[in-house]
């Protein structure tokens, strides 16, 4: 393999929707690295951003989408990162016209996004309305314990005008079988033990974000969590098309993965700062 920038790596991984990237870490994921090389295989390693196993699972169209459903007077634009994109020029966009921004803090019970602070304290000293997303790995660790290890690593709420609840990432197993060797019953335990734990410590109920294809598979109907959960629906394509069982409004609607991952808020920056501060 050729050797390349690990600046170069990062870019080359986030085009290719970070599912064929194999790169080697000295340390356990509870490690904490400290030289930039081992940042970068650390996160090469074992961050995996939302919608990158969505993208290796499901049909996606290539090149930047643009929503063709949009009401100018009643949508919010924003973004998403994690650590594949190290230290984030906010101003830039700011610029283009992205209002809201989610950061991935942690997956599973060990890997924490080293690039966190510089994303999320940056997104909000620009003026974004953030928060914080985790990576769930159901298969590893009780959703308790995840929901913990999230509040515990920058996922927490604040009622300050520009934090949104944390966001679960829920989707294709990196490492297995698509639905971590669960069936839809114990998925849904799961989820609502996170969704439970996740409200104790900060009294929010978190986002859930998915695909309809995974969720339809894995975790199915009577659920319940459309009563107090906003869904946030990845689909790359000009609408939304149909939402996971049980929902019948999304909130939020990841439409793009290029050049960035790009995503809508169904409704105006009012109503985002509702859900905000609703708590």
């Amino acid at each position: 393999m050729k050797t390349i920038t690990s600046r170069r790596l990062r870019i080359a991984a986030v085009a290719a929707g970070c599912v064929a990237v194999a790169v080697a870490f000295s340390g356990p994921a509870t490690a904490t690295p400290t030289t930039s090389a081992d940042i970068d295989r650390y996160v090469a390693k074992y961050d995996h951003p939302m919608g990158s196993q969505i993208r290796k699972h499901e049909r996606v169209d290539a090149g930047p989408m643009t929503p063709k459903d949009v009401s100018a007077a009643a949508t919010v634009y924003g973004i998403d990162v994690s650590g594949w994109q190290g230290n984030v020029d906010w101003n830039y966009w700011w610029n283009q016209g992205k209002r809201f921004a989610y950061v991935k803090a942690t997956e599973g019970t060990t890997y924490k996004n080293p690039y966190f602070a510089q994303q999320y304290v940056g997104s909000y000293n620009r003026g974004f309305i953030r928060g914080a997303y985790h990576f769930a790995l159901p298969d590893r660790s009780s959703g308790k314990a995840q929901a913990n290890f999230l509040a515990d690593n920058g996922g927490a709420w604040s009622r300050d005008n520009q934090t949104l609840p944390a966001a679960l990432d829920m989707e294709y197993n990196p490492y297995g079988s698509t639905c971590y060797g669960l069936t839809k019953a114990q998925m849904q335990k799961w989820i609502k033990e996170f969704h439970d734990t996740y409200y104790q410590r900060t009294g929010r109920w978190p986002v859930i974000y998915t695909s309809t294809s995974w969720w339809n598979q894995c975790v199915g109907s009577g659920h319940g969590l459309e009563k107090t959960v906003p869904l946030w629906v990845a689909r790359y394509s000009s609408s939304v098309g149909t939402l996971p069982s049980g929902w019948s409004v999304w909130s939020f609607w990841q439409y793009t993965s290029s050049p960035i991952d790009q995503d809508r808020w169904n409704g105006s920056i009012e109503r985002l700062r509702v859900l905000a501060n609703n708590g």
